[in-house]
């Protein structure tokens, strides 16, 4: 039997991505969103969902669970994006960025967990971001919330190995989708002192979502990873460019490779 895939944010950008080719490999596949109803045409069928709503999130899956008994695989796939300087980003953009990029999918994860556990099998990929794996600027807050998840999960699968249960993590860099228009932006303010060096980093970070890679790419790594007996940790996609500064970030001394990432921002 073919295997059911819930993938949440996938409605649109990578999620959509990842169903769309898993759609096509036979899976099952049922992504999620906030306004399903707009997502008529989709090449798989759409479920309410908001992560921030733990009672959306029940029902989801509960929804799920009535029509096919049996979720083998969960994708972590909502998320947003929030730039600014950390001293002028309200702390209330802040938390709804946590809400939706660390709560949220630990809010999926424990409701597919029951399930799983009495089937004594699943996986459940959680997709973070390269920036994870160092502070960035005027990504702080970014960054902090997708390392958060890479930690937890690393956690969280040591306390499943013995319900069968496996999770993992998969970092993408750079890929070309919609994600830069829903992103929280701090306002470039006139008086602000951080107005020339924000305003740079801003110009940077949008050319490199234009430049970004097909998303079909990392479709590929998630589905491989479906695919394999014992899936790895942790798997960063993307540009050799955009994985190399995880390398030097272990064997630089903290101020060389933080000069590094200010010489690469313009700082």
């Amino acid at each position: 039997m073919s295997k059911t895939v819930l993938i949440t944010g996938g409605s649109s950008g990578i999620g959509k991505s990842i169903g769309e080719y898993l759609t096509q490999k036979g899976y099952l596949v049922y992504g999620t969103s906030r306004f399903p109803e707009k997502y008529k045409n989709s090449k798989f069928p759409i479920i309410k969902l908001d992560v921030t709503n733990p009672d959306y999130i029940l029902d989801c899956v509960k929804e799920l669970l009535d029509k096919v008994t049996k979720i083998d695989v969960l994708i972590n796939n909502a998320g947003v994006g929030i730039t600014g300087p950390m001293e002028e980003i309200p702390m209330s953009e802040m938390k709804t960025n946590f809400e939706t990029n660390l709560f949220g999918p630990i809010g999926m994860i424990n409701a597919v967990l029951p399930s799983m556990r009495s089937q004594q099998s699943g996986l459940i990929i959680n997709i973070t971001s390269i920036a994870g794996y160092m502070g960035l600027p005027f990504r702080g807050v970014y960054s902090a919330s997708k390392g958060a998840f890479e930690l937890i999960t690393e956690a969280y699968r040591i306390e499943l190995k013995t319900f069968g249960v496996c999770m993992t993590n998969v970092a993408p860099g750079d890929f070309s989708t919609n994600i830069a228009a829903g992103r929280y932006h701090a306002p470039l303010l006139e008086n602000s002192p951080y107005k020339e060096t924000y305003g740079t980093t801003l110009e940077l970070l949008n050319a490199h979502v234009d430049d970004g890679e097909d998303p079909k790419i990392l479709a590929k790594v998630v589905h491989k990873i479906i695919e394999t007996k014992h899936p790895k940790i942790h798997y960063k996609v993307g540009a050799f460019l955009q994985k190399f500064p995880i390398v030097l970030k272990r064997i630089l001394p903290d101020k060389a490779f933080e000069r590094l990432l200010m010489s690469f921002y313009k700082l």
